[in-house]
Formats: C-alpha cells, sequence, structure tokens
C-alpha cells in the first residue's frame, strides 16, 4: 500500500507554507463535485419514491430496499477496493469509480422492473463503494493536519449537498419529464465531471504537491514510513483501541438517523404536509442543505474549540448527538407547524456534525501509514451500520405503525451514539500512547 506522510517527523504542517495550495484546493473542488454527483445519482430517487410506489405497487419495505441497497454495496466492498485503489493509484481509481456509479445511473433510467433498478441501483453502490474514502484520503494527503475536522466536515457534507441537489432536481424533473430522465440526467452530470477530473488531476501533479511536505528519502524513518506494511499489521492498527472502535460505532449511528431522515424526509412531506412530489422533494432538499451546512460548521466549530485541548473533540461529539436526539426527536413528536419545522431543522443541523470530529479522532487514532484503510473502515461502518440500515428499517417499521411513529423512534439512536462518544473519550489518552508505542513517530492529537 503506497503511504503518504500527513504529521509525522516533519510534518504537513512543518511544510505548510511551502505547500502549493493552489493545485490543492482544485483538487478538493473536483473531489469534491464528484461527491455530489455520486450522492446526487443516490438520492434522486427518494424523489420519485411517490413516482415509483404508484408505477410499480411497491411497499415501504421494498421502496426503503432501493435506497439501501446502495449502503449496503458500499459497506461490503469499501476496504476491499479501498485497499486495491491505494496501490493501483488514487487518480485512476476515483475515475473508475465516477464512470461506473454514472454507467449504473443510466441504467436505473432503462429499469423495467423493481428487480432491474434494484440491480442497478447496487451497481451505483459498487461504484461509489469506495470514493469516500479514498477521495478524503486523498485530500487529507495535501493539506495540513491541523484541518482534519474541518476537511473531513466540509468533504463528507458533500453527500448532504449531493442529496440536496438529488432531490431537488430529480424531484422537479420527475414531475414534469418523468423519473426515467431524473436519472439520466444525474448520469450524465456524472460522465461530464469524470472527464474534467481526469483532464486535471493526475497522480504525478499529486505527488508533486505532496513532495514538500514529505519527509526526505534519506531522512531518519523515512524508510518506515513509505515501507508497505502488512496485512495484519493494518488490521491490528484498524481496531486497536477502544477509542477508535467507538468513533466509528458513534459516527455511524448518528448517520443512521441522517440516511433515514434524508430517505423519508420527502415522502414525509407528500403524506403528512400534502405537499405534490416535486414540492416536497424541494422542501426536504432544504432541510438536508441545512444539514450539509451543519456538517461544515460543526467540523469547523470543532477545530477551534479543541485546538489546545484535543478530548475536546469528544465532548463535540457528545453534544451534537445529544441535541440531535432532543430537537428530532421533540420535532417529530410535535404536529404539523412552524414549531415542528424549525425543530426538524435545527436537529437536522446537527445530527451529522460528528462526522468531522469522528474522522479527526479516527486519523489520530491510527498511524498515518494506514489512514487509507482506516478512513475505509470509517465508511464501511458507516454504512453497514448507519447508511444502510437506516431507510430500510425505518420502511419496515413504517408499514406497521406508519411512517410518523417510525421517524419518531429513530432519534432514540442518538442516545447509544452519545454512549459510544463518552466511552471513547474515557479512552482516548490511553489509545493515543498505544498507538505512540507501536510507532516511534508521534501520532498526531
Amino acid at each position: 500500500m503506497h503511504t503518504h506522510p500527513i504529521e509525522a517527523g516533519t510534518s504537513m504542517q512543518d511544510a505548510d507554507d511551502s505547500s502549493p495550495r493552489a493545485y490543492a484546493w482544485v483538487v478538493f473542488a473536483l473531489t469534491f463535485a464528484l461527491l455530489l454527483s455520486d450522492y446526487m445519482s443516490r438520492q434522486v430517487l427518494n424523489a420519485v419514491f411517490p413516482l415509483l410506489k404508484a408505477t410499480w405497487g411497491l411497499s415501504d419495505t421494498r421502496l426503503g430496499s432501493l435506497s439501501s441497497i446502495v449502503a449496503l454495496m458500499v459497506g461490503v466492498l469499501t476496504f476491499p477496493l479501498s485497499v486495491i485503489a491505494d496501490r493501483w493509484g488514487r487518480v485512476r481509481s476515483i475515475v473508475l469509480m465516477a464512470a461506473l456509479w454514472s454507467l449504473a445511473t443510466l441504467g436505473c433510467a432503462a429499469a423495467a422492473s423493481y428487480g432491474q433498478m434494484l440491480l442497478a441501483r447496487a451497481f451505483v453502490g459498487v461504484g461509489e463503494a469506495a470514493y469516500g474514502s479514498v477521495g478524503v484520503a486523498l485530500i487529507i494527503s495535501i493539506f495540513p493536519a491541523r484541518l482534519r475536522s474541518t476537511l473531513t466536515g466540509a468533504f463528507m457534507a458533500g453527500g448532504a449537498f449531493g442529496s440536496v441537489l438529488g432531490m431537488a432536481a430529480g424531484g422537479v424533473l420527475a414531475v414534469h419529464m418523468g423519473w426515467r430522465a431524473a436519472f439520466g440526467m444525474m448520469a450524465g452530470l456524472g460522465f461530464v465531471l469524470v472527464l474534467a477530473f481526469r483532464l486535471v488531476v493526475t497522480e504525478a501533479r499529486i505527488a508533486r504537491n505532496r513532495g514538500a511536505q514529505a519527509p526526505q528519502a534519506n531522512a531518519p524513518g523515512a524508510a518506515s514510513e513509505t515501507r508497505r506494511p502488512s496485512l495484519r499489521s493494518v488490521l491490528a492498527g484498524l481496531f486497536s483501541t477502544v477509542s477508535v472502535n467507538c468513533a466509528y460505532l458513534g459516527s455511524a449511528l448518528q448517520l443512521f438517523i441522517m440516511g433515514a431522515v434524508i430517505a423519508w424526509l420527502p415522502s414525509f412531506l407528500n403524506r403528512y404536509y400534502g405537499l405534490p412530489p416535486d414540492r416536497a422533494a424541494v422542501a426536504a432538499a432544504v432541510f438536508v442543505l441545512l444539514g450539509g451546512t451543519g456538517m461544515i460548521v460543526c467540523g469547523m466549530v470543532t477545530d477551534r474549540v479543541s485546538r489546545h485541548a484535543p478530548g475536546r473533540k469528544w465532548t463535540m461529539a457528545i453534544a451534537f448527538s445529544l441535541l440531535s436526539f432532543v430537537l428530532l426527536g421533540g420535532g417529530f413528536h410535535a404536529g404539523p407547524g412552524p414549531l415542528q419545522l424549525v425543530m426538524l431543522g435545527a436537529g437536522i443541523f446537527v445530527v451529522a456534525g460528528t462526522s468531522g470530529p469522528a474522522g479527526a479522532m479516527v486519523a489520530n487514532l491510527t498511524h498515518e501509514s494506514i489512514h487509507s484503510p482506516a478512513f475505509a473502515t470509517l465508511t464501511l461502518v458507516n454504512n453497514l451500520v448507519g447508511l444502510a440500515p437506516g431507510p430500510i428499517v425505518v420502511g419496515f417499521i413504517a408499514d406497521r405503525i406508519g411512517l410518523l411513529g417510525a421517524l419518531q423512534v429513530a432519534p432514540l439512536v442518538a442516545l447509544v451514539a452519545g454512549f459510544a462518544f463518552v466511552l471513547g473519550k474515557r479512552c482516548y489518552g490511553a489509545g493515543l500512547q498505544a498507538v505512540h508505542r507501536r510507532h516511534p513517530v508521534p501520532a498526531p492529537q
């Protein structure tokens, strides 16, 4: 596995002033744009739930499965594909993945039955499987380590912004041009962005951008930093401390709530506020936009608050979890009206605010040589525990007690997430010491 020094010995922080930052931001912009396309292709489905339900007579469980199958494939394949991408080349892997999910989205437009749609959606998940982990690993390798919470939160917020665009544009296109056109337009956008990324971003330019930040080849410890770790040592490092496991779990549980709310909010507004599918999709997109903004703002606030006290990242994650429980739980129990909408908006703003702190903790509690598989593991847990079961579990419950009742139950998961972050904070010091004992180069804090 190719490794990219991030913060060890002579770190990115030490070379911050000399790094070619303009190109780094171009890479961030294009990688972020592809993430938008990723989630637009994924979440356009939610905008057309009412139309698919009417066209094929699908139950809420089957509708939820069309959303969950993508996250399931991402969860199952993210780790092996991330390891392959790290060896084959991150830039080439990103191009291939984006082309695949765009082609699969085009297949969704041509689907003639639930089975065909499910198969096409599965291939959307295959294409998207390693993109999150590879994309964030690419970004943090060319930026200063002090920006980890901000960059991780901002990058992951692309999922929420992509969901906004996918649902809003998809809902309008579906009503005026048909749901097949909605999928087709998302596929076309993906192909355009793939071409732009392929023309601008190359492995050679990324290596040159990173060169000023890497240790010299003859510097002490340089050989150990560039040596590929064995699979056994990688696996041992990924789950080596209680704290890193708590970061994985807490992040995933919060995204369980986020995934469920994003998937079912258009249907909630359609059923309980009487909005037609296009207006429901646009209204839901506004709420999801709040979620994406919250991920960025919460990441920035966390970096600022914890600049001189690293343990405060855990405190912020705990606070975001408890706030999301109170606001979303109270919002879904309130009756339809302005108060409910305000509470739901505030809850969605903070529910995924834990993404930045959790991502920073994963980076801090794993050695830099395994950051790519570490983020792949975070993505795996986020999907298998969070994003994949969220929509289908809520759909399953909705078939039995109604959609409102199911959405009232979902915020309870935030209490479990908060407990995981509390436990992670208690064990954080021991976790950092364990990482330091295994690697002479100090781990980031």
